[in-house]
C-alpha cells in the first residue's frame, strides 16, 4: 500500500461516509443499484430513491420480474432514464444467463447494459473486495489535481493516463474502503469548486495545490453552445379529471416513459390524437412556459390545457395512449417536467380548504 492509499484510508476512518444505505448490507445487488443511481447524480439526491427502490424491489430477481412501467415509475424524477431501462435489461439478462446473480468477472460484468469498466470495478471492489481501480468523476478530479494532469479527462490520452494512476494507487487490502474513500474525498473535500484543501489528507504532495492550479485542474471540456428546442405539450383533461397520456417511442429522450402529446402548437398536438380531432374543446388555456435542461440541449415547453367532454375519452386500444386519473399518475414513469406540470395543475384544481378555526 503506497502513501497515497495509506493517507486516504486514515482520512476515511475519521471522516468518510460509512453509513450509506447501500453499505448495510453491502450486497452485490445493492452496490450495483447505488452505482447506477450515482452516475451523474449526487449522493443526497440518490438516497431517498435508493431506499424507495429497494423497498419495492429488494432483489435482482424482483427487479427482473417487475414490469418496465414499475421500474420507470420508481425511477421517475431521478433523470437519465436510460439508466433505469439498462438496469431492468441487465437484471433480466442475469436471470437468463448468470443464474440470477451479477457475474464476478469484470469482463462479463462490464459487458452488461449500463455497466462500464469503472462501474464494474466499483461493484466488484465493494461487494467482493476485488482489488480493481475505479475512475468516476470524483476520482478523475482527485488524481488530476494530485498529479497535476493537464487536459480534458474525457479525451482518450488523458483518460489512459488517469487509469494508469488509478491502478497504481489501488491497494490489495481494504479495497472496499479505499474505493469509497477516494470517491468521498472528491465529493467532500476535493470538490469541483472551492475545494477544502486544508481538510485533504493528500495536500502535502498535491501538485495542483502547490502550483495554484486547483481552480484549473481538471481542465473543462471545450465549451460549445447548448441548442434550444421548443415544443407544445397538450394537457387534455376530460370532465372526470382524467388526463390523456401517450407512451413515448422506444428511442430518444424519455424513451418508453408516459408523457403528454406534443406538437409545434396546440392545434398540431390535438390533430395528432384521433380522439380529439373532432371534439370541441370546452376551454383552452395556455400555462406559463417551462424550461427544462438536458446535458446536451435545453427544451422550452409551452403547456396548453384543453378541457374536453367525457365522451371524447376513448383512444386506440394499442396500449400506447390512455386516460389516467390523478391518483394513477404515481404508478407511471413520467418525465420530471411532465410530473411537475401535472402536479401543479392537480394542486390548482384541488386547493386546500381554508380553516375556519
Amino acid at each position: 500500500m503506497d502513501a497515497f492509499a495509506r493517507h486516504l484510508l486514515g482520512w476515511f476512518d475519521r471522516h468518510g461516509r460509512q453509513n450509506l444505505p447501500w453499505q448495510h448490507p453491502r450486497t452485490p445487488y445493492r452496490v450495483w443499484l447505488s452505482e447506477i443511481m450515482l452516475q451523474q447524480t449526487q449522493v443526497r439526491t440518490v438516497i431517498p430513491y435508493f431506499e424507495r427502490f429497494v423497498q419495492a424491489l429488494p432483489s435482482l430477481g424482483a427487479l427482473a420480474a417487475a414490469s418496465e412501467d414499475r421500474v420507470l415509475a420508481l425511477w421517475s424524477g431521478l433523470g437519465y432514464y436510460s439508466r433505469a431501462r439498462n438496469l431492468h435489461r441487465c437484471a433480466r439478462l442475469c436471470v437468463a444467463r448468470h443464474a440470477g446473480e451479477l457475474p464476478e468477472s469484470i469482463e462479463m460484468l462490464a459487458a452488461l447494459p449500463g455497466i462500464g469498466r469503472s462501474t464494474a470495478a466499483a461493484i466488484l471492489a465493494q461487494a467482493h473486495a476485488q482489488p480493481l481501480a475505479i475512475l468516476d468523476g470524483n476520482v478523475r478530479r482527485v488524481l488530476a489535481r494530485f498529479h497535476g494532469v493537464h487536459g480534458w479527462p474525457g479525451s482518450s490520452a488523458v483518460q489512459k493516463q488517469l487509469w494508469q494512476l488509478a491502478e497504481a494507487h489501488t491497494p490489495r487490502s481494504r479495497v472496499a474502503d479505499y474505493t469509497q474513500a477516494i470517491m468521498d474525498l472528491g465529493a467532500l473535500a476535493c470538490t469541483r469548486s472551492k475545494p477544502r484543501c486544508l481538510e485533504c489528507p493528500l495536500r502535502g504532495d498535491c501538485i495542483a495545490l502547490r502550483d495554484g492550479l486547483t481552480s484549473v485542474l481538471p481542465q473543462a471540456k471545450p465549451a460549445r453552445q447548448v441548442p434550444l428546442r421548443t415544443t407544445t405539450m397538450l394537457i387534455a383533461r376530460d370532465g372526470e379529471g382524467r388526463i390523456l397520456l401517450e407512451r413515448r417511442p422506444p428511442v430518444g429522450i424519455w424513451a418508453r416513459l408516459w408523457s403528454l402529446p406534443e406538437g409545434l402548437d396546440a392545434e398540431q398536438a390535438r390533430l395528432g390524437i384521433p380522439a380529439l380531432r373532432n371534439n370541441q374543446a370546452a376551454s383552452i388555456r395556455v400555462l406559463p412556459e417551462l424550461l427544462h435542461r438536458f446535458s446536451h440541449f435545453q427544451l422550452r415547453i409551452t403547456p396548453v390545457v384543453l378541457e374536453v367532454a367525457s365522451a371524447a375519452a376513448h383512444v386506440a386500444e394499442d396500449g400506447e395512449q390512455g386516460w389516467f386519473l390523478p391518483g394513477e399518475l404515481g404508478e407511471l414513469g413520467l418525465p420530471a417536467p411532465v410530473r411537475k406540470l401535472l402536479g401543479s395543475l392537480i394542486e390548482e384544481s384541488n386547493p386546500c380548504e381554508q380553516s375556519t378555526a
